[in-house]
């Protein structure tokens, strides 16, 4: 071993019969009897301590360490409180790294921070150089004085508990610190590590006391474990290694600091660090980076290549230096290789459990190309044959401790849902009241016709007051269980089965791969994607403030677009600011002059080519023609727009078929809805979209499904999600008869209304609508007036602004809907009598509330849902239940 540097424990690792190693100057265990393979296995069920005082402890100390440490390190120091640690990086001025290193705030006048041991001596001439424009900084290594174990694994938590006579463990959180008293040691500890593990510690200790707790924790049943399985576990967990991830590559060019993963994360360019060592070409490498995450290459020469994580489909192991190709193209170098063994899983979800039973692989880490991407199959050249490997996202997930699970990919996702299971009595007697006279009243006596409502089918009532009315359901993907659901409460099971079927039918109905039901309405539908977008266009920054949707292209509010699409809506805080205008970054589709409720196509070209948003939305809440969903798909295509193309057909979902249009057969990413108006179910929210799991946009479906929960819902209404199901399948049974009747009516009832001497508005030569809608212009500002009187005569609609009015107090029209009425039987003759009612009211100012009770009264069974007549044990027996 020569003149080897000796930790404080390396007469244990002898007496333990470790094989020992020279590293950095120091002589380590390499492993110990039981091998690498044990060892990592121990850690991963377990706790593996190791010894790592090899690595370089500098105090740093002095009114001006703040400034001192912003200006040689990567991360912003100034975030860190007391009791907090970070990852860092020690840059060169050319965008390369020295270093990376953990920068720890145990105390408040001073910050410890460890460095690799290889690079301490290079670490310290080079910050003792920048030290000296900070005279009031003082800095002492202290890697002799202090000790340093790392204890990784399941049960380290139970160990380190253990032995603590006082004080407490950090808060569970990453990079939480904390001082403890064990045997009257004085011990500081880190909730940090190197091994992938979700429970870990970092302990640093006085070097005269730091055997004592070693044997107290192997006597505890922590497995000793050397550099062999540390570099296992790190290459596993896809952590860096300098000398391998950076530092130089094997052409021995610099590699940027970019091109790691992790290292990108430990990278701030808060204003709070001012100008730093390195800054301006780190900016230029994350300026490239994400241009490069958006497929564009422009900025690539100063991110050539990047580090990705390969896993071999064919024999063999690659090694550090290992040539990468793709086909005859040479991509790049393995930068850490070598065969992992993991510990197989049985069962699924949150019942999945470690089982004892283990397997290998052979994985890698690779500085390749930076335009090699996610699902790539390349070849490795490993002793002059070529073996294929793929880029995968990971090895390895920590999401779900207190294991680390081994994720092999390409293998099918188990099904994981499965089917189980004096005064206060006068106010209650006046709600009972009021509610019977309000249900007689909109049941019995109105004529519905406001285009945003639906009257759900008995049996869905009925199921919406069933006991999932009062439950919880919450529930989470988690990757670690292959992408199993996992419900954070007992007793769902059956709640769980009808989510799984209600996203079947649903998906049936439209066409989709992919939906989301958690929503509880349209506009959270909305919201969700919208924060959705924003948490995916920052996906490859998460320190800084987060950038919004730089423009959005969408209908204005007074030209019939949702109020959940406006930037007072749901959009307000997802959005950017123009500079230049300082309002909201929407721009809207414009209207043809002679019929400015449909989309002039020509305009909407050249505002997409000025403008270029990152997000389209489609739909309206006054909404007489099909959305040009086809034609947008076909300009942001030719124009190589990257954006998202939404549909939000709250009011048409009920429509989507062959006799309306198909939004994802014509080009739509995303479509969200109501549940509740043209589609006859209770009153919720869907996000549905075409992005298959191969798509390199897929993060976004994940990030709306980890907005939905637990982003914008907890409990998600299980009552009202056990009612759509019926819906659902009442729609899927009835909806070509359904749709077409609605579709036949609306027409009809345009046209009644028109030879009644009505304005109606739309294109006569569609008979003015092509959806459930009709809208009668009434006169400048007459419409809530006019609204008013018809309620009284027990006409139920809405008064609306149309694109020439400044506002709905100024609204001159009057929107109506067919849908609900045509459930409860009425035909097209039934509507001609409607609109001469209409008119009587509008240009008579007659009462008619009796005729129009006479009318309600021929239409009072629901059409399109099935019948009690097979279901009636089963309907009554639900009766006596609730």
């Amino acid at each position: 071993m020569g003149e080897a540097l000796k930790t404080v424990f390396y007469e244990r690792h002898v007496s333990l019969e470790a094989k020992l190693t020279e590293f950095g100057g120091w002589a380590m265990p390499l492993q110990f009897p039981t091998g690498i393979v044990q060892e990592h296995l121990a850690t991963r069920i377990g706790a593996g301590l190791f010894d790592v005082s090899h690595m370089g402890r500098f105090a740093i100390r002095g009114e001006e360490s703040l400034p001192f440490l912003q200006h040689v390190l990567t991360n912003n120091a100034a975030g860190l409180d007391v009791g907090q640690g970070q990852y860092t990086m020690i840059p060169d001025s050319s965008g390369g790294t020295v270093d990376d290193a953990y920068l720890y705030r145990f105390v408040e006048d001073e910050y410890l921070l460890v460095v690799n041991a290889g690079n301490r001596g290079r670490d310290w001439s080079h910050l003792e150089s920048l030290r000296e424009q900070f005279a009031q900084t003082e800095m002492a290594d202290r890697t002799h004085q202090i000790a340093m174990l790392s204890l990784q694994g399941p049960r380290s938590k139970e160990l380190l508990s253990a032995v603590i006579d006082a004080g407490d463990l950090p808060e569970p959180m990453r990079n939480a610190l904390s001082i403890v008293t064990i045997g009257g040691a004085c011990v500081k500890v880190a909730r940090t590590g190197y091994a992938g593990e979700p429970i870990c510690f970092e302990l640093f200790i006085e070097r005269h006391d730091a055997v004592r707790i070693w044997d107290g924790l192997i006597e505890g049943g922590a497995t000793p474990v050397g550099l062999g399985a540390r570099d296992t576990l790190r290459l596993e967990a896809g952590l860096p290694l300098y000398g391998h991830e950076l530092g130089l590559d094997p052409e021995g060019r610099e590699i940027p600091l970019f091109a790691s993963g992790l290292s990108r994360f430990a990278v701030s360019f808060s204003p709070l660090k001012e100008d730093y060592c390195g800054r301006e070409p780190l900016a230029r490498q994350f300026q490239a980076l994400r241009r490069i995450m958006d497929r564009d290459y422009s900025l690539r020469d100063d991110l050539p290549r990047m580090i990705f994580s390969l896993e071999l489909a064919d024999k063999g192991i690659a090694r550090s230096g290992d040539k990468v190709f793709r086909g005859d193209e040479h991509v790049g170098y393995v930068t850490s290789g070598t065969m992992v063994p993991y510990w197989k899983s049985g069962g699924a979800g949150i019942d999945s459990r470690l089982i004892d039973e283990t397997g290998r692989r052979a994985i890698g880490l690779a500085l390749l190309d930076s335009d090699v991407r996610r699902g790539d199959t390349l070849e490795v050249e490993i002793r002059g044959k070529k073996a294929r490997a793929t880029i995968v996202p990971y090895f390895l997930r920590s999401d779900a401790p207190p294991y680390a699970r081994a994720i092999i990919h390409h293998l099918p996702e188990e099904d994981t849902i499965s089917v189980p299971s004096v005064e206060a009595f006068r106010k209650a007697g006046d709600l009972l009241d009021g509610a019977i006279e309000n249900t007689i009243w909109r049941q019995q006596e109105c004529i519905n016709l406001i285009p945003s409502e639906m009257t759900p089918s008995p049996m869905v009532k009925l199921l919406s007051i069933m006991d999932p009315v009062g439950r919880y359901a919450e529930h989470k993907k988690i990757k670690a269980f292959a992408q199993a659901e996992v419900s954070y409460y007992q007793g769902t099971d059956f709640i769980s089965r009808v989510e799984e079927l209600l996203a079947e039918e649903i998906r049936e109905f439209l066409g989709c791969t992919q939906v989301e039901s958690r929503v509880v309405s349209g506009q959270m539908a909305n919201m969700t994607v919208f924060s959705a977008l924003v948490d995916y266009l920052n996906r490859s920054d998460r320190k800084s403030e987060q950038r919004r949707i730089r423009k959005v292209l969408n209908h204005h509010i007074i030209k019939g677009g949702h109020l959940s699409s406006q930037p007072m809506g749901a959009l307000r805080d997802y959005v950017a600011r123009n500079p230049k205008t300082e309002k909201a970054a929407v721009v809207h589709f414009p209207g043809l002059k002679e019929n400015p409720y449909k989309t002039d196509l020509r305009a909407t070209g050249e505002l997409l080519a000025r403008h270029r948003p990152e997000l389209i939305i489609l739909g309206k809440s006054l909404v007489l023609h099909r959305e040009p969903v086809a034609e947008i798909r076909a300009f942001v295509d030719e124009l190589d727009l990257d954006c998202l193309i939404m549909y939000d057909m709250a009011h048409v979902l009920g429509l989507v078929g062959p006799y309306f249009q198909k939004p994802f057969q014509e080009g739509a990413d995303i479509v969200t809805g109501s549940t509740h108006k043209t589609y006859f179910g209770t009153q919720r929210g869907i996000i549905a979209s075409s992005i298959g799991d191969e798509d390199s946009r897929f993060p976004i479906w994940e990030a709306v499904e980890r907005r939905a929960f637990p982003g914008a819902v907890s409990n998600h209404h299980p009552g009202t999600l056990l009612g759509l199901l019926m819906a659902a399948y009442e729609m899927n049974h009835f909806k070509d008869e359904y749709q077409q009747k609605v579709l036949n009516n609306a027409r009809a009832f345009a046209r009644h209304l028109a030879d009644c001497g009505l304005g109606v508005a739309g294109d006569p030569q569609v008979s003015y609508t092509e959806t459930h809608q009709v809208l009668l212009k009434v006169g400048y500002s007459k419409g809530p007036e006019l609204a008013r009187r018809l309620e009284e005569n027990n006409i139920v609609l809405n008064y609306q602004a149309t694109p020439e009015e400044e506002g709905f107090t100024a609204s001159g029209s009057l929107r109506m809907g067919v849908a609900e009425m045509t459930r409860f039987g009425m035909e097209t003759e039934d509507f001609g009598e409607l609109a001469q009612l209409i008119r009587d009211v509008v240009v008579d100012r007659a009462d008619v509330r009796n005729q129009v009770s006479s009318l309600r009264k021929r239409f009072l069974e629901m059409r399109y849902c099935f019948s009690s007549d097979d279901l009636e044990e089963r309907i009554q027996k639900l009766h006596r239940l609730t």
